[in-house]
C-alpha cells in the first residue's frame, strides 16, 4: 500500500509500506494491504511504519527506529485516511 505522512512543514514521507499502525483516539490500530477504506483521529502517540523504508536525509531525524524492524514518528494529534490501498497521514 502506498503511505503518505504530512506535517504542516514538510511531506515527511511518501512511498510502499507493508503496513502501518497508528495511535487512535480509541487505542491504536493497524492497516495491512486492502484495509477497508477509513478515516479517523489520532491522538498523542507513534506512527509506526513496517516495510522496506527508505527515508530522505532531510527528516531522518524526525523518526526512530522501532522494534521489529519498524520507523516510529512520534506525532501530537492527526488524522488519517486509508482509500483504495493509498493511506494519507496528516499529522501535528
Amino acid at each position: 500500500m502506498y503511505l503518505e505522512i504530512v506535517s504542516p512543514e514538510a511531506t515527511l514521507f511518501k512511498g510502499d509500506v507493508n503496513s502501518i499502525a497508528v495511535p487512535g483516539v480509541n487505542g491504536e490500530f493497524e492497516m495491512l494491504n486492502n484495509h477497508a477504506p477509513i478515516v479517523s483521529l489520532l491522538k498523542d502517540g507513534h506512527v509506526k511504519i513496517f516495510g522496506d523504508i527508505t527515508l530522505e536525509e532531510e527528516v531522518e531525524d524526525k523518526f526512530t527506529k522501532g522494534d521489529k524492524g519498524g520507523m516510529w514518528l512520534k506525532i501530537n494529534s492527526g488524522t488519517i485516511e486509508m482509500k483504495d490501498n493509498k493511506v494519507i497521514v496528516l499529522a501535528d
